[in-house]
């Protein structure tokens, strides 16, 4: 079995920001999360493994809710590893 890498970005709102953050966590399947404002810049890389829980990801929220506090829009770029089966 090989490893893929699958994109999704979602668009949301400043006030939005860490609550799709933390739901995207949650989920468990990300490996790595992109945060970028309108133009594409990137403000914050956060990858994400499976040990990362709690107490470590305290500054995470802190950025993210400085970010929320600048501007009003983002996309999030979620990387996904998802298992691909030979044939």
């Amino acid at each position: 079995m090989d490893s893929e890498e699958k994109k999704n970005e979602f668009r949301v709102k400043g006030e939005n920001l860490i609550s799709k953050v933390r739901e995207l966590i949650h989920a468990g399947n990300v490996r790595r999360i992109i945060i970028k404002n309108d133009e594409g810049k990137i403000y914050l890389e956060i990858p994400v493994t499976v040990g990362v829980v709690g107490v470590l990801l305290v500054p995470v929220w802190a950025a993210l809710g400085a970010l929320a506090a600048v501007a009003s829009n983002f996309t999030i770029e979620i990387i996904n590893s998802e298992k691909k089966e030979d044939q």
